[in-house]
């Protein structure tokens, strides 16, 4: 009878727990992380014609030493086809061409109009006080948000994002995906940035919003005041769009747009430890977010990283001892593979963010470990600085 038992109990626990790991993977892939590709499917058969409002919009966008994004990126702000509208943009003391850059946009473009914080002012979240200022100078409630070194992919960005708000919307989600730019590092960036965006917009699909991006954000400026601007969180350099959101979005006041048209676009980082620096001020932030939602995700990575570590079990098992184990580790991995492959591949095309397909293996794997180093670095470092002054760049 022993001749037919092809594992032992200690592989017999080793297959179970790679099992259960995997239908975890499994789970988070096709019901969290696909909700976005399948809500947006299901809304396309519909095909519902509903009438489009156009109330008016103030466009914020947030500028610090961008002249050279300014020139290439504003006037695809300023030339939205919406029928009324204002862009503000704030240029935190920019020590370059910014304030040139603005005044000649300013003479073509007669609903532009920008403000400048001096360069001296002395405020523990700069960033905060600049949106600020341009909050009070916007004309409009609906308030429209993106940063300088951004562009809306599509003429009719502010028309979709403006259309879901009605008399209960106060925030609307929107998403911004990475400029495409060869290496493995900006692959990265993009990988992180489409799991992050695909775990906001899918948490507030279901009514449990809990983060948002400042590239691509709206919200009526009635509510900043309402809840006095970002008074809860002045203690902080980062959170003026993550925490705003955490703390004031709920699921009878927030919707999300993610249509191909609603979808901004960042340029990349020169330097990667400009990138390095914004997950610093994301994890300064995190630990602040009210709600489950960020555990949630959290164990999703935990197990994720689990199941990568049990399949190599299996395969190192299957090298020396059983054969069989490493089959059954190689083909979970592949189901694995092609599940994480297939939901991405739908994603990033809905998102209009280029898939990075062939490098899902080692992003697997770099990913988490690299987000744990972030944590760790920010421990370390204190709170001195860790939001990263984007003049430096």
């Amino acid at each position: 009878m022993k001749q037919f038992l092809l594992f032992s109990n200690t592989e017999i626990y080793l297959l179970a727990s790679a099992g259960i790991l995997f239908m975890i993977q499994v789970l988070y892939y096709l019901i969290s992380y696909m909700r976005p590709y399948r809500m947006q499917q299901k809304a396309s058969k519909k095909a519902e014609q509903k009438e489009t409002v156009h109330p008016p919009v103030t466009v914020i966008v947030y500028a610090k030493n961008e002249s050279e994004n300014l020139k290439r990126f504003l006037y695809t702000v300023l030339q939205q086809d919406y029928p009324e509208y204002q862009v503000v943009v704030v240029n935190d003391g920019s020590t370059d061409e910014s304030d040139d850059v603005l005044k000649r946009y300013e003479n073509q473009y007669p609903h532009l109009y920008h403000t400048y914080i001096p360069e001296d002012v002395k405020y523990l979240s700069r960033k905060k006080l600049a949106l600020t200022v341009g909050i009070k100078a916007a004309k409009y409630d609906i308030l429209l948000f993106t940063e300088a070194n951004c562009r809306p992919l599509s003429k009719n960005w502010i028309t979709v994002m403006a259309r879901n708000f009605t008399e209960e919307t106060e925030i609307v989600l929107g998403f911004c995906a990475y400029e495409n730019k060869k290496g493995y590092l900006h692959k990265l960036a993009s990988y992180d940035n489409l799991l992050t965006g695909l775990q906001y917009l899918s948490s507030a699909l279901i009514g449990k919003p809990f983060m948002g991006s400042g590239k691509n954000l709206a919200y009526r400026k009635q509510l900043f005041f309402k809840n006095k601007g970002f008074s809860n969180t002045l203690n902080l350099h980062a959170g003026d769009d993550d925490l705003f959101v955490n703390q004031f979005a709920t699921k009878q006041n927030t919707k999300v747009e993610y249509s191909k048209e609603s979808i901004t676009q960042i340029a990349p980082y020169e330097k990667f430890k400009v990138w390095k620096e914004m997950k610093v001020s994301q994890a300064a932030t995190r630990k602040y977010y009210r709600g489950s939602r960020l555990t949630v995700y959290r164990f999703g990575d935990l197990t994720r990283y689990l199941f990568l570590i049990s399949v190599m079990i299996l395969v190192g098992i299957g090298i020396y001892s059983n054969p069989v184990m490493a089959g059954i580790g190689i083909l979970f991995y592949l189901l694995y593979f092609l599940v994480q492959a297939i939901v991405f591949r739908k994603s990033s095309d809905m998102l209009q963010q280029k898939p990075f397909t062939g490098w899902l293996p080692l992003l697997d794997i770099v990913q988490p470990i690299y987000s744990l180093y972030i944590r760790f670095y920010r421990l370390f470092r204190g709170k001195n600085d860790y939001t990263f002054r984007l003049g430096n760049k």
